[in-house]
């Protein structure tokens, strides 16, 4: 099928950003008290908005709350590994050029914050694919992931409706929302077992996969 616009999830479909993100948060949390492996990172927050790791340690440790400037605090040891390590996925940049040449519009609509996403775009040499008009992020609605809030934002402001939509996404909290839009979704598989991503229209190993399933 092709679709009116494509909708790329950030961290783990287009930048190699989760390893170091989730490595460091997981650091963090166990500095502060609140141990956590890197896997229960994984688990619990990868594809969330930034709020549920403030949620989780409530829940988890008696209404804990992590100090106000955490989130300022996590972005600026994340901003510096970026600089050094981060580097973008295999392949993202042929896929952008490739849905760019096709005529297909096309977005990023990511639970990161939006200087998160401009970080870690411009790190990877891939900005130049987007103006600040096809950038979203969980800061714009109400709602993140799994919600479907977030990608309905993005389709109704680039004016396509959602059945017309189809999400690249690697987490399950990603497929649930996509699901939940109305959309069609592929779940990217580099990190993320195949059967948590079971919810999905399809699965890819592969950047190069995505052009025959988006129909380009």
């Amino acid at each position: 099928m092709r679709y009116d616009l494509v909708i790329f999830d950030n961290d783990g479909v287009l930048v190699d950003s989760e390893p170091i993100s989730n490595r460091l948060l997981a650091d963090y949390l166990t500095e502060l008290g609140f141990p956590t492996t890197v896997e229960d990172s994984y688990r619990d927050f990868m594809g969330a908005a930034a709020h549920t790791v403030h949620d989780t340690i409530a829940e988890r440790y008696n209404g804990a709350r992590l100090h106000d400037s955490f989130d300022e605090d996590f972005h600026a040891r994340v901003f510096a590994a970026f600089r050094e390590q981060l580097a973008a996925v295999p392949g993202a940049a042929e896929l952008l050029k490739q849905v760019r040449e096709s005529g297909v519009r096309y977005c990023v609509a990511s639970s990161a914050h939006h200087a998160w996403i401009r970080t870690a775009l411009g790190t990877c040499g891939l900005s130049g694919f987007f103006t600040d008009e096809q950038l979203f992020s969980a800061q714009d609605v109400a709602r993140g992931k799994p919600a479907p809030d977030l990608f309905l934002h993005a389709a109704r402001t680039m004016g396509v409706p959602p059945e017309r939509c189809v999400v690249l996404e690697d987490s399950p909290l990603g497929v649930a929302a996509a699901r939940a839009a109305g959309m069609d979704v592929y779940g990217y598989t580099a990190l993320t077992p195949r059967d948590r991503l079971a919810a999905a229209t399809g699965l890819y190993q592969d950047p190069a996969e995505v052009p025959a399933l988006l129909g380009i």
